[in-house]
């Protein structure tokens, strides 16, 4: 990636008219950010120049379909994380504009599972209690047309770090989750080897480098997800698959749409 692709701050078949007014929910409030928005930008965000503008992708992905798929799937019973326990903090940044577009892709801060996996993470939280941290999630399910999105504004060459739409992401099916860690006492999020959607090297789970207080922390994280059967992305410290993910459907719900 050049540098003009690439800004780096330290720390931290068509749809029907129905069918697109439904997904266009999603458009109320992802405006691109104003100048002085993006003056105001915090740091310790990952940032890429998007190849096109993400306006422009987002209405070529909400106006797209998923893949299709032949089944069979499980039902759909996706659940909000924070209604499971509410110490389980979210930090959402895709309903920002920090992120590593640099413009809001979700109208809300909301983080969903399928059940079953919800429950596991639900599990590995509370297992994190007795280490004096709790989980911080960054990103779940989340539908398909945003994926599109990623894609298209990715350079080719940190592709490896986005889903490919063609085949849908593990995230559409409500079955991964992006998360670290936060401390117990004081409610501030740990220090690991790289930042959130970094797309170098030191995203990777098992990079070498870095404080060693640092990797510790990330293994934790991950030795806590792993017991309850989720598995690391191999390019991603921070993101987590569920063992079942094959069984359930590549989704395209806005968050309004998912029932309680």
């Amino acid at each position: 990636m050049t540098p003009a692709s690439l800004a780096f701050e330290p720390r931290g078949r068509r749809r029907s008219p129905r069918a697109l007014g439904a997904a266009g929910l999603a458009l109320a409030c992802l405006a691109c950010p104003s100048p002085q928005a993006r003056a105001d930008r915090r740091p310790g965000i990952f940032r890429i120049t998007p190849l096109r503008p993400v306006a422009e992708l987002r209405l070529d992905a909400l106006a797209a379909s998923p893949p299709p798929e032949a089944g069979p799937f499980r039902p759909v019973d996706l659940v909000e994380l924070t209604s499971l326990d509410p110490t389980i903090r979210l930090d959402i940044r895709y309903a920002t504009a920090d992120n590593f577009l640099s413009t809001p892709v979700y109208d809300g801060a909301r983080a969903f599972l399928q059940r079953p996996a919800a429950e596991a993470l639900l599990r590995a939280h509370r297992a994190l209690a007795d280490t004096g941290h709790g989980l911080l999630v960054h990103d779940a399910y989340r539908p398909w047309w945003v994926t599109k999105v990623f894609w298209e504004a990715t350079p080719k060459d940190k592709r490896d770090f986005v889903a490919d739409p063609a085949k849908g992401s593990r995230h559409n099916r409500g079955c991964a989750v992006d998360l670290t860690l936060y401390r117990l006492d004081d409610g501030r999020a740990v220090e690991m080897p790289s930042l959130y959607d970094e797309m170098t090297e030191r995203a990777y789970p098992g990079w070498g480098g870095g404080a060693p207080e640092s990797r510790r922390l990330r293994d934790l994280l991950r030795s806590a997800m792993e017991r309850e059967g989720f598995t690391v992305f191999e390019s991603e410290w921070w993101h987590f698959d569920y063992r079942d993910w094959r069984e359930y459907p590549i989704l395209n719900l806005a968050f309004q749409q998912i029932r309680k």
